[in-house]
């Protein structure tokens, strides 16, 4: 996986804002992509995937930050989302979060508060991104098993003896020991336990 930077993707309509906040987050060694509406953003995210988190305005035009963030789902964008608002009602930051939203900070803000939030968001969305390598790489191991070598794993993984596995699929002992040396080696795993973590990682079997 491409080492990309992550950045805040700051959406907001007012120009004043965007410059103020881009200045609050490079103070403090952040980087920054602005943006003055929804429709702008969507259009960074057609050219190339957005790597950080999300900075959202509730009231912009055309979209607002809540219909921005509706279209992102819909997208299966999983960036950590923060909203910003100066309007911001009880009901409006519940349903932000019910959707997934990780904060709802109304204006005016402290500074200090912000830049801890968003370093927080900035954490998950590296800690979310390091969890979808490995799991790349599992899935990537997983697909150079042989069909043989994925019927004995996934009973190895079910905790099946030996035995039990040579009377399933009718070959020997020696066999089967062969072919759980080989599926060990490959998928980088020393136990039965370990297989079942890597599995349960790719969503392969429950864990």
């Amino acid at each position: 996986m491409t080492d990309v930077a992550l950045c805040v993707h700051l959406v907001d309509d007012e120009a004043s804002v965007r410059d103020a906040l881009s200045f609050l987050f490079s103070s403090h060694g952040l980087n920054v992509c602005t943006y003055p509406d929804g429709p702008t953003l969507l259009a960074a995210l057609a050219r190339e995937p957005l790597h950080g988190c999300l900075l959202l305005d509730v009231r912009m035009e055309p979209l607002s930050g809540l219909q921005l963030h509706d279209e992102l789902i819909a997208r299966g964008v999983s960036l950590p989302v923060i909203f910003l608002s100066g309007h911001g009602d009880i009901p409006m930051a519940v349903d932000a979060l019910r959707k997934g939203a990780l904060d709802f900070v109304e204006k005016p803000f402290s500074d200090h508060a912000l830049v801890e939030r968003v370093q927080r968001a900035l954490a998950l969305a590296q800690s979310q991104r390091e969890q979808q390598a490995t799991q790349g790489a599992a899935g990537q191991r997983l697909a150079s098993l042989t069909e043989r070598e994925r019927e004995v794993m996934q009973r190895v993984a079910a905790g099946k003896l030996n035995k039990v596995i040579a009377d399933e699929l009718h070959i020997s002992m020696r066999t089967v020991e062969v072919h759980r040396a080989k599926v060990f080696s490959k998928l980088g795993v020393k136990s039965a336990a370990e297989l079942v973590t890597l599995l349960a990682l790719t969503g392969r079997v429950a864990p």
